[in-house]
């Protein structure tokens, strides 16, 4: 079926890098996760989970520090990353594709990363969890890809029982493991594009609900003294985290490492409908702008071409695709300016000019500023607090906005906005005028 559908879609002109060359169009493959916190991976919780390959990924290539997705839940942080533009700005500003169709897809006249790609002459493919817009004009083949193998989120009941969709035509699958046979499906489209440049989108529904792992692997984390939610959680990312190896094992046999940037990244943090986790000691979770739920794990990494290395500067999704455009010598002339900047010189040791000022703003259906918003500016973060995920925001908050010094209090658990009036007036007006910006572009560009 696999060959069927996809192995007579037109081709590009013949390409390939020599080994230790750098490529004047290096491939990329961007990997997002789904619900994975920060604290989730091996390195950064002292061994709790076993995610050998995404350490190794984490010691060999960039390791940001503070890395930020750009919504607290799945749909508007995609758009974000695949456009470089805030969600509101996008049109894509909840979560559920059933419930609000028209408030959880990209508008149809953006131009999207894969769109940009496909323009330089790369193949485009998605892997895994289109979550940005159904119907007619906001699917992934209307919307920059050449291939699509993967689901939208309603089509996974169970790991082990789902619906994929390759191209266009809809495919049972009740024998495999969802985490294997995404991660065997992109290890198909490098194989089968590895002589031409190519942007791989392979997003992950690993750690998401509904939970489901392989019970052995599930056992071990039961067998030091973990609840079943969460030994379940960590065995998901552990089985993600073995296809991701097996995937640079490729890169590493068909000799185009050197030639391919590889981004892990996830959408937002963990899920508090789980039960709680280690993620950092940060405050909040999915849903949440505290740093719980926008903090995020995130990976530069090509061999040959940037050096392991660290960097604490704040960078944001809507920073990603300005930063591929320059590292791939991509040329398009956007009608959308991005919101975010170019953060390429991180990746060699280098100051970037980027944004000095980062927002988020989240709530179920039409936006309601006054309640989850956040604002960062340096070592400051004011946030307008949270209320609950599952309710509509038919009315201003009344909860009064906080301050905080994240430098000095990471976890967020002390308000210094008495001590610190001026700059917390200042900001405080700032998050309004964004709120303003962005909500006039959303209600101007509505499909």
């Amino acid at each position: 079926m696999l060959c069927l559908l996809l192995c007579e879609l037109p081709g590009l002109p013949g390409w390939a890098a020599q080994p230790g060359e750098q490529a004047d169009h290096p491939n990329v493959i961007l990997i997002v996760a789904d619900d994975m916190g920060l604290g989730d991976m091996g390195a950064v919780n002292e061994g709790i989970t076993q995610t050998p390959h995404l350490d190794e990924m984490k010691s060999e290539g960039v390791w940001f520090t503070q890395a930020y997705s750009a919504s607290t839940v799945c749909a508007p942080a995609r758009a974000a990353l695949l456009t470089g533009m805030f969600p509101h700005r996008t049109g894509c500003i909840t979560l559920s594709m059933k419930r609000f169709p028209e408030f959880s897809r990209m508008n149809s006249n953006l131009t999207t990363m894969a769109d940009i790609f496909k323009a330089n002459g790369y193949v485009t493919g998605l892997v895994g969890k289109w979550h940005a817009g159904h119907g007619e004009g906001y699917e992934p083949l209307q919307r920059g890809f050449d291939e699509f193998e993967g689901f939208f989120g309603y089509d996974v009941p169970d790991y082990y029982d789902y619906n994929l969709r390759v191209q266009d035509q809809m495919i049972a699958v009740d024998d495999q493991y969802l985490t294997h046979d995404l991660s065997g499906r992109a290890i198909g489209f490098v194989k089968r594009h590895q002589s031409k440049p190519f942007f791989l989108h392979l997003a992950h529904y690993a750690p998401h609900r509904p939970l489901g792992a392989p019970e052995e692997t599930i056992q071990r984390y039961l067998n030091n003294g973990f609840n079943r939610n969460t030994a379940t959680i960590y065995a998901m990312i552990e089985e993600m985290d073995k296809g991701i190896g097996e995937l640079m094992d490729v890169l590493r046999e068909l000799e185009i490492i050197e030639n391919t940037i590889v981004i892990f990244t996830s959408d937002n943090g963990p899920d508090p409908l789980t039960g709680e986790r280690y993620n950092h000691q940060l405050r909040g979770t999915k849903y949440m702008v505290n740093e719980g739920g926008i903090r995020v794990p995130f990976i530069w990494m090509q061999e040959g071409h940037v050096e392991p290395a660290t960097a604490d500067e704040v960078i944001h999704f809507t920073d990603v695709l300005p930063t591929l455009m320059e590292v791939c010598n991509l040329q398009y002339d956007l009608e959308h300016e991005p919101d975010g900047s170019d953060f390429s010189p991180l990746l060699h040791g280098k100051q970037a000019a980027l944004p000095q000022y980062r927002y988020w703003q989240w709530n179920r259906g039409v936006p309601e500023y006054s309640h989850n918003a956040a604002l960062r500016f340096g070592p400051w973060k004011v946030v307008k607090p949270y209320i609950d995920h599952w309710m509509l925001m038919p009315e201003v908050s009344e909860k009064e906005p906080v301050l905080y010094n994240l430098e000095n209090d990471p976890g967020e658990t002390t308000d210094v906005s008495q001590q610190n009036q001026r700059l917390f007036d200042e900001l405080r007006v700032r998050l309004e005028h964004w709120s303003r910006s962005v909500e006039m572009d959303r209600l101007k560009n509505t499909e």
